[in-house]
């Protein structure tokens, strides 16, 4: 341990984000991990201080001990734990976790000498664009479910109270890596490996999609935000993804032909019907818990693709992977061993699945 180096707060830290952070910059600074109790742990060489965000007094006392442990400074706060969910029902976590595990974080931290408090938000706070026009920071807001809603009021709060703390905001498109770890994709990969009837049908617009983001360029973009925290306005906001999105279309034809080397058609159908078949397979007793839920059908037509101006000149950050080119990659390793890929992404296995190890 070398105390000569500055100390940096990382919340959530046992998780996908949080877990490659930790390992990244423990390189040059003395780690302090906060997050709930149990597997899975942060990397060897972190400190792990137990806390429950929902806890006023968990909080508090594990905020005392960071602050022992780091003389009082702290070069940089970088907060990742969330909670979210895609079953679309509300949940006070939401609020209890997001909005309200961030207040009690910051009211802890008052008398810490902190250089940069760092949140890490979501794309999806903005409102979605065309193809061909990427949003901007400062394109409008209109979050349209409770996670990305609880970001926005996160973030809101962050810009009124921490005005003596500098701020870096960071809106992250959908994080992938080698083993997908990807909900929405897993989840699409699923349907066209299995040749679901889901598989074939869309209730959007086929050349619109999301942009998404692998997980090492997140954790660089995160490093670089760290490390230039002495040259960043007081408050940024910065957009972290892909500049090239691909179309649902393109994925199910990539995915398609990879897997099944046949060209995927996938027919348009109507929302009312996409939603009728949603409620069917979430109500009636057919087997598992199906992903596609009616209310997503709505959201089908969304379309996010972004400028990564700001983040490029303020931190020269660019990513240096792009889903499109990443995807073989992705599908090689589903191929190698499908058992195991199911299980990281927390799907069940398909009964004609040879387990891998």
């Amino acid at each position: 341990m070398d105390t000569n180096r500055p100390f940096i707060l990382v919340t959530g830290s046992s998780g996908l984000i949080g877990s490659a952070v930790c390992d990244r910059l423990r390189e040059s600074y003395e780690v302090i991990a906060l997050d709930r109790a149990g597997p899975p742990q942060p990397p060897e060489h972190v400190r792990l201080i137990e806390v429950d965000l929902v806890s006023e007094e968990s909080v508090r006392a594990a905020c005392d001990q960071a602050a022992f442990q780091c003389r009082n400074q702290l070069a940089a706060v970088i907060h990742l734990a969330a909670y979210y969910d895609f079953s679309g029902e509300s949940s006070e976590q939401y609020e209890q976790v997001n909005v309200r595990g961030t207040m009690r974080l910051v009211g802890a931290l008052r008398g810490i000498d902190v250089g940069q408090f760092l949140y890490a938000s979501s794309m999806l706070v903005h409102a979605p664009t065309e193809p061909g026009k990427p949003i901007t920071e400062d394109w409008p807001l209109l979050p349209t479910w409770d996670y990305p809603r609880s970001k926005v009021a996160t973030e809101t709060y962050l810009r009124d109270e921490c005005q003596d703390m500098p701020l870096a905001i960071l809106r992250i498109a959908g994080l992938y890596d080698a083993h997908c770890h990807s909900i929405p994709l897993a989840h699409q990969i699923q349907r066209i490996y299995e040749r679901s009837i889901t598989s074939k049908v869309f209730p959007g617009n086929l050349s619109h999609g999301q942009t998404f983001v692998h997980l090492d360029d997140v954790v660089e973009a995160i490093r670089l935000t760290v490390e230039r925290r002495a040259r960043l306005p007081p408050s940024t906001t910065l957009l972290i993804g892909e500049p090239d999105t691909m179309s649902y279309g393109d994925l199910q034809r990539a995915i398609a032909h990879f897997l099944h080397a046949e060209e995927w058609e996938t027919s348009h159908i109507p929302k009312v019907m996409a939603k009728v078949g949603a409620w069917m397979q979430e109500t009636l007793p057919l087997g598992e818990d199906p992903f596609i839920k009616p209310w997503m059908v709505d959201l089908a037509d969304d379309h996010y693709e972004v400028d990564i101006s700001r983040a490029r000149t303020l931190l020269g950050w660019e990513p240096r992977q792009q889903l499109r080119q990443f995807l073989p990659i992705m599908l090689r390793n589903f191929i190698a061993d499908p058992g195991r890929w199911y299980r990281d992404n927390q799907l069940s296995v398909p009964l004609h699945t040879v387990l891998g190890t």
